[in-house]
């Protein structure tokens, strides 16, 4: 095993080869939860996992609350199905909100009781107001008398996301919204702790695998005690390797024999095939090749499960281009086959696809 044949094995895990996923829903539901911070490149993140890769598909699951775009898993946002939400946010919602919380004390001065009261005025809002923007939402606090800057507000909205008070609502005008949870998603599924392990482990390893158990710590923001419980609920429907001093998780099946269609990939730096991961995430970049100091940029380019150059997406009116500054030179298939991947997403986007190298 080496790591390229990881790498290929998670682009057909994630479904970013064929066979692709038949829909949007299909897509989070397979990957659990799917990194949502940026709304627009988080719903390619879903498209292009599918057969037929349409906006209108992801933007119906969210306007009737089959999906919902909230902070679980990480203190970051997510998409994930409403019938998953209740139990992953009982789960990893805990570990998170003491962040959230802690910043809330420490970077703005609040105190429990001072929590408490936003929060309830934020609830009190959505219900008699139904579902509000942001900006809305901050006027409503003022005139209920709490101050909130705009980093303040974020963070106590996450912080109220995460104990499952609230959620994301219809987008109204172009924005996010926030909805009350109950009213979402007024039946959430639970789940015992040792039946939530055991189900986190066996479907993040099934749709990120193959994966380490450090590779789920992070990803949960869970233990290694937590990720080996799960692991030893479920192993025998799972099988593993060992590769690089570390054993490997994921679903039955054999490794992908050699390159797999489509090969090229401009995906943003959050998608799951690099936020999934921190423990075994440079399977991406076998020769080694990309700098590990820091995340320079907002978007990668991949051919056969290799990150080659790092990408910077612009949209124009009619037209979406592509700037890349690949690690070492590229052959022409490899730029043919990113050339295939900007046509894929101007196709999505309804634009002219553009693909500048230096």
């Amino acid at each position: 095993m080496r790591d390229i044949d990881v790498a290929r094995w998670r682009l057909r895990s994630q479904h970013l080869v064929r066979p692709h996923a038949g829909s949007a829903g299909e897509v989070v539901g397979s990957l659990l939860a799917v990194q949502a911070e940026n709304p627009g490149q988080a719903a390619w993140a879903v498209a292009s996992r599918t057969r037929n890769p349409d906006e209108a598909d992801l933007a119906a699951l969210l306007a009737s609350g089959a999906v919902v775009r909230t902070h679980v898993l990480r203190p970051t946002w997510h998409f994930a199905r409403a019938e998953d939400i209740g139990w992953l946010l009982d789960l990893t919602g805990p570990r998170v909100r003491r962040l959230t919380g802690q910043q809330l004390r420490n970077a703005h001065g609040l105190d429990e009781g001072s929590i408490d009261r936003a929060i309830a005025a934020v609830l009190e809002a959505l219900e008699s107001r139904g579902q509000l923007t942001r900006a809305q939402l901050a006027e409503e606090l003022r005139e209920r008398g709490v101050t909130s800057d705009g980093q303040m507000l974020m963070i106590l909205l996450a912080h109220a996301e995460l104990d499952g008070l609230i959620c994301s609502g219809r987008v109204a005008g172009g924005e996010h919204t926030y909805a009350l949870m109950a009213e979402r998603v007024p039946a959430p599924r639970r789940l015992s702790r040792t039946e939530a392990l055991a189900e986190l482990a066996l479907r993040y390893y099934t749709g990120h695998g193959p994966a380490t158990e450090r590779d789920l710590a992070y990803w949960a923001t869970l233990t290694l005690t937590d990720v080996r419980t799960g692991l030893h609920e479920v192993r025998d429907r799972l099988d593993s390797f060992e590769h690089d001093g570390r054993t490997f998780w994921h679903a039955p099946g054999e490794p992908p024999g050699g390159p797999q269609e489509p090969a090229g990939h401009l995906l943003q730096i959050l998608d799951e095939t690099y936020r999934g991961y921190q423990d075994s995430r440079w399977v991406l970049d076998a020769a080694g090749d990309v700098p590990r100091s820091r995340e320079a940029t907002t978007g990668m380019a991949l051919v056969d499960g290799q990150l080659v150059a790092p990408m910077r997406r612009t949209i124009g009116r009619d037209r979406v281009r592509f700037d890349l500054r690949p690690y070492r030179a590229l052959t022409p298939p490899q730029i043919e086959a990113l050339d295939q991947a900007a046509g894929r997403y101007g196709e999505y986007l309804r634009l002219k696809a553009e693909l500048t190298l230096p």
